[in-house]
């Protein structure tokens, strides 16, 4: 069967999930992948309440809708990140504290340990989100930056992420990087460097989202079969690039999403640069069957329509990988005594 075509809610999380639900499955989803804020997943309550997991599992079967990740993508960025105001608007009060930024490090850290654990008593094998990254900043290399200082930063994400994914390992939960810019890996070569840095931990992997990765050019379909074994998950979201006015560049000129003068942004998928088509058969080539779900963003489109038209579209394109060669009707059948029958001309 083709994979299942799930949503993830975090740009949903406005909408209650007693909401949500019936509207997804109406929108053509299989199932919901659920953020970890709004009221859709909470990792406390979850720990401490049977009857939450059991409320949520029912909420989800009463609309015919599975779940078999969920994303805590918020507080996963405080754990490496240097800390501003920004993070008290997306982390949880018990976890901002008083705001001492390594406080709020570590606060975060034991969050994504408790979701690991929420995960597995929620019957579902994969977190995703974010890392943070302590050098994310010094992305442009001036005042000069040598290879040393970046190191010094792939060992302080070694030494707070190591520790999750051992928790994680205790509770057989993968952990999915989404890979993006303002994380320790936003490419290959980074991706690439995080799993040495974790010396390949066998519970890190990553969350393949293309559109973070089409419009800084690098090759997508190359990540995939780059690490044909990491991809615990994926997201589909498209995104366009080479557009804009000549204004504003690949960093975005601290323009707004949906700003017209921007050289990329997000869209609803099929609609943007991102070639579909490839992404489904590299799936199919690394033994992928987890779910498509998509992340809905597009600054120009109405959600409920675009979030809509995505389902029908990987609906449409998705199809089951084969389980014979094609060619394997014209191989010449051994007859006994070793001889081969010839087909028919």
């Amino acid at each position: 069967m083709p994979r299942p075509i799930t949503l993830f809610t975090g740009q949903w999380a406005d909408l209650p999930l007693a909401e949500l639900a019936p509207l997804a499955k109406q929108m053509g989803y299989d199932g919901l992948e659920l953020a970890c804020w709004g009221d859709h997943f909470d990792v406390q309550a979850a720990l401490s309440d049977d009857g939450y997991v059991q409320e949520k599992r029912a909420l989800l079967e009463q609309h015919g809708l599975q779940c078999v990740a969920i994303s805590n993508h918020l507080v996963g960025q405080a754990v490496c990140d240097p800390i501003d105001e920004r993070h008290k608007s997306i982390v949880p009060a018990h976890v901002w504290g008083d705001g001492d930024p390594e406080g709020v490090r570590g606060r975060a850290a034991r969050e994504i340990i408790d979701t690991g654990r929420a995960a597995r008593k929620f019957g579902v094998s994969v977190v995703n989100g974010f890392t943070g990254s302590s050098i994310w900043h010094s992305l442009y290399a001036f005042p000069p930056t040598d290879q040393a200082f970046w190191d010094r930063g792939f060992a302080d994400f070694a030494a707070r992420w190591t520790p999750i994914l051992d928790a994680f390992e205790a509770e057989g939960v993968n952990f999915a990087l989404e890979v993006h810019p303002t994380e320790i890996a936003f490419d290959i070569a980074t991706a690439r460097r995080a799993l040495e840095a974790v010396r390949h931990h066998p519970r890190f992997g990553f969350n393949f989202d293309p559109s973070h990765l089409g419009y800084q050019h690098v090759d997508y379909i190359r990540f995939l079969h780059t690490f044909a074994g990491r991809i615990f998950h994926a997201h589909m979201k498209d995104v366009w690039w080479g557009h804009g006015t000549g204004e504003v560049g690949v960093f975005g000129g601290h323009a707004s999403f949906g700003d017209h003068r921007r050289y990329w942004d997000f869209r609803s998928v099929g609609r943007g640069d991102i070639n579909f088509e490839e992404v489904i058969v590299a799936l199919n080539d690394i033994g992928y069957d987890g779910p498509l779900s998509v992340e809905w963003e597009d600054s120009r489109m109405d959600r409920v329509h675009g979030a809509t038209e995505s389902a029908a579209f990987l609906r449409r394109l998705d199809f089951p990988a084969s389980n014979v060669a094609f060619d394997a009707a014209f191989a010449k059948e051994e007859q006994p005594g070793g001889a081969q029958e010839t087909p028919a001309s």
